[in-house]
């Protein structure tokens, strides 16, 4: 019996401050991302999708709303497949104006294959997993979607290919709206596919 869980990552945010926005309340779609997520749901909406996950997270919340339209679903809330906790949200961490030129803040750039500033990659992978065992049980013998962030998808991604969790961020593939998709038989994954159907938006 074959089953898919799709990994959806959010559309563009609107951020004009450019900060790292992490877990923090209110960081919404912009008018791209909104497209994006309409693309990305018409992309799907031919498949048998019978399980639809978001993260709680507003811009994850507002990705999700074109896919319960065009399937005729309810978002499922789940708080496992949030963002990274990373302990340097709210600031602006690239350029010269990266709060990471402070030695004030070195210590938490110590120990980056755990990482140091944030939640540690194992636990991101580990809840995402769960989650992904839980939609694939409640789409079993269809398709599940699951609305969620860049550095949790990525780490069921490297684990799947068996590579070492701590990496380089310039090296991720998620891009926005993207689509990796886990295919199983049965509880045994024996795929795993990417796609970035909003990639012209």
């Amino acid at each position: 019996m074959t089953t898919i869980v799709h990994l959806v990552r959010h559309g563009e945010v609107h951020n004009p401050d450019r900060i790292l926005y992490g877990r923090l309340p209110g960081y919404r779609l912009s008018a791209r991302g909104e497209n994006m997520a309409h693309a990305t749901a018409a992309d799907l909406a031919d498949h048998h999708v019978t399980h639809l996950v978001a993260s709680p997270l507003q811009r994850a919340q507002e990705t999700a709303r074109p896919f319960a339209e065009k399937l005729g679903l309810e978002i499922q809330t789940d708080e496992r497949v949030i963002e990274a906790g990373n302990d340097l949200e709210g600031l602006h961490i690239k350029g010269v104006r990266s709060a990471l030129w402070n030695p004030k803040r070195w210590h938490m750039l110590r120990h980056p294959a755990e990482p140091s500033w944030g939640e540690p990659y194992s636990e991101i992978r580990d809840r995402m997993w769960e989650a992904v065992e839980s939609a694939r049980a409640a789409a079993r013998g269809s398709e599940a979607v699951i609305v969620s962030h860049q550095l949790p998808i990525v780490m069921i991604q490297r684990d799947v290919r068996g590579q070492k969790l701590a990496h380089n961020p310039a090296a991720r593939q998620c891009n926005l709206a993207s689509v990796t998709s886990l295919i199983f038989e049965g509880k045994e994954l024996v795929d795993m596919i990417y796609s970035e159907p909003a990639a012209d938006i």
